[in-house]
C-alpha cells in the first residue's frame, strides 16, 4: 500500500495546477502532425502495432469508450460524494444529487461518442465507392454502404475520418479533466477510501497512457493526414465544448471542481 501511495503521489504532483491538462491538447496535435510526416516519408519501422489485430487495439481501443466509462463511473461517484461532504458540508441527499449531476457527464460523453461515430460512418458511406474483383463480363453492382461492399469481399474507398484519433483524444482529455478533482480533495491518508481512490486513479492514468500511445500508433501507421487531423479536431472540439464551455454553465453536469478557479486550487490530496 505504501508503494501504491508513493506512485499515486508522484502522478498527482504531475497533474497539479493543470499543467498536464493544458499541454495534452497540444501534444495530441503535435503527434498527428509529426506522425503523419513520418508516415508520408515512409520513415516508420515495421512493428506489430502496424497490424490492426494487435492486442492493444483489439482489447482496448476497439472498446475504448467502455473502458473509459466504467473506470470513470466509480471514480466520479466516490470523489464527488466525498468532495460534496468535505467542501460544501452537504448532507447525504444533496451529496447524492451532486454525484448524479456529475455522472451525467458520462451520459453526455456517450452521446458524443455515438453521434460522432455514426456521423463518421455516414460520411464514409456517402463519399465511398466499392472495388471488387468481379469478372469484366459481369454487370457492375452498386453498393450503398461499406458493409454491403465487404459482404462481397470488396474494398471500400471513402473518406474515413479517424475514429481512433477522435475517441482516443476525447477519452484522454476527459480523464485528465475528471482526475482534477484530486487537486481539491482532502482524505485521511490511512483510510480505506483513499486506497480505493488511489487504485482508480492509477488505473485511469494507466488507461490514459494506453490511449496516448495508441493515438501515436494511429498517427504513424494509419489513415491520411486530413482524416487524422479532422478526427482529433472533432475530439478536441467535443472536449472544449463541454469542459471549457458548457460545463461552466448552471444547467450542465458541472466541473469536477465547481466554483474553484484553476489558479486557486489547493493541491491538498497528496498531503
Amino acid at each position: 500500500m505504501e508503494r501504491l501511495e508513493r506512485c499515486g503521489r508522484r502522478l498527482r504532483a504531475g497533474l497539479a495546477a493543470g499543467r498536464a491538462r493544458g499541454r495534452l491538447p497540444w501534444l495530441l496535435l503535435a503527434i498527428v502532425l509529426l506522425g503523419s510526416a513520418l508516415k508520408d516519408g515512409d520513415l516508420v519501422p515495421e512493428t506489430p502495432m502496424r497490424n490492426k489485430r494487435n492486442p492493444l487495439n483489439v482489447y482496448f481501443v476497439k472498446v475504448a469508450w467502455a473502458w473509459t466509462f466504467w473506470l470513470l463511473l466509480p471514480f466520479i461517484a466516490v470523489t464527488t460524494y466525498q468532495f460534496a461532504k468535505s467542501k460544501f458540508l452537504y448532507g447525504p441527499t444533496k451529496s447524492i444529487l451532486m454525484v448524479l449531476r456529475r455522472l451525467s457527464a458520462l451520459l453526455v460523453g456517450t452521446a458524443i461518442w455515438y453521434v460522432c461515430t455514426r456521423f463518421f460512418m455516414y460520411i464514409e458511406n456517402l463519399t465511398g465507392t466499392c472495388s471488387t474483383s468481379g469478372k469484366l463480363s459481369e454487370p457492375r453492382q452498386l453498393y450503398a454502404t461499406k458493409q454491403e461492399c465487404h459482404q462481397d469481399n470488396g474494398i471500400w474507398n471513402g473518406f474515413d475520418i479517424s475514429g481512433h484519433c477522435f475517441l482516443l483524444s476525447y477519452c484522454a482529455l476527459m480523464i485528465m479533466e475528471e482526475v482534477a478533482v484530486l487537486e481539491g480533495l482532502s482524505i485521511d491518508q490511512n483510510s480505506n477510501l483513499r486506497v480505493v481512490i488511489n487504485i482508480l486513479f492509477l488505473s485511469l492514468c494507466f488507461l490514459t497512457v494506453i490511449w496516448v500511445f495508441m493515438f501515436l500508433c494511429t498517427a504513424v501507421y494509419f489513415h491520411d493526414f486530413s482524416q487524422k487531423l479532422l478526427g482529433v479536431l472533432i475530439g478536441l472540439s467535443a472536449w472544449y465544448g463541454t469542459y471549457r464551455f458548457w460545463y461552466l454553465k448552471p444547467f450542465s453536469p458541472g466541473l469536477p471542481l465547481p466554483n474553484i478557479p484553476l489558479t486557486s486550487k489547493k493541491y491538498s490530496y497528496s498531503r
